[in-house]
């Protein structure tokens, strides 16, 4: 999912796409589509919208990461639930991995996440940290490994957009684009209707993730040094 307009770090992101902009002298897209290749991924869906021809250009045709990249559209901010079933109705199938393409993982733990996933048995899963993340990231309420609740102010675990989802989450993301639901239509509504029907969704540790949040971080994730001398 690439295609969101950054809000909290404009004024830079009404110039660049907040996927193409560096941490660690690299573009974020570009460390993640290569930690998808390490997970052995061979085909990707990148959505694009805000300013879609960079973040374009840096993915190219995949070829560069040893993956192969089929580009879609989301004409406005729908939300994630809208940017996956857009990928759906272009040839995406269950099971895959939902990603932000704006977030920086620990090395490898992409490919942990999918085979933790596979092992579970479960219709889907949310990688998860032990407490931190940005203020608006969301918080899982978890039993046993099984998330009973999403959006949960009282949740152990926050959120990381790194998602596994399966057949019977796939039905649910139909039914979260349409009335009663608004846009933005979210897949996290998708995940919950399938564990209210029944459906397990284990939460997956990943470990500490980067991210780029506000301008500030701009400068903290390239420029470590720099946080000593403040």
């Amino acid at each position: 999912m690439a295609a969101g307009e950054g809000t909290r770090l404009r004024p830079v992101t009404e110039r660049w796409a907040k996927p193409v902009l560096p941490i660690d002298g690299r573009p974020v897209l570009a460390t993640l589509l290569r930690e998808l290749a390490g997970a052995g991924i061979r085909r990707v869906w990148l959505v694009t919208g805000h300013l879609a021809r960079q973040v374009e250009a840096v993915a190219g045709d995949g070829s560069a990461f040893g993956l192969e990249i089929l580009t879609v559209r989301q004409p406005r901010p729908d939300g994630s639930a809208d940017a996956l079933s857009r990928a759906l109705a272009a040839g995406a199938e269950p099971p895959l991995l939902l990603s932000a393409a704006d977030t920086v993982f620990a090395p490898g733990a992409v490919h942990q996440f999918a085979r933790a996933w596979a092992a579970s048995g479960a219709e889907g899963a949310i990688a998860a940290r032990a407490g931190g993340g940005p203020a608006h990231t969301t918080r899982l309420r978890v039993e046993e490994g099984w998330i009973v609740r999403i959006r949960d102010p009282g949740g152990q675990v926050t959120a990381a957009p790194l998602m596994a989802v399966g057949e019977a989450v796939v039905r649910e993301v139909a039914a979260v684009c349409r009335p009663p639901f608004k846009a933005p239509y979210e897949v996290a509504d998708a995940f919950q209707r399938t564990i209210d029907v029944g459906g397990y969704v284990t939460a997956i540790p990943t470990g500490a993730t980067r991210d780029l949040t506000n301008p500030l971080d701009l400068v903290e994730q390239n420029f470590p040094y720099l946080q000593g001398l403040m």
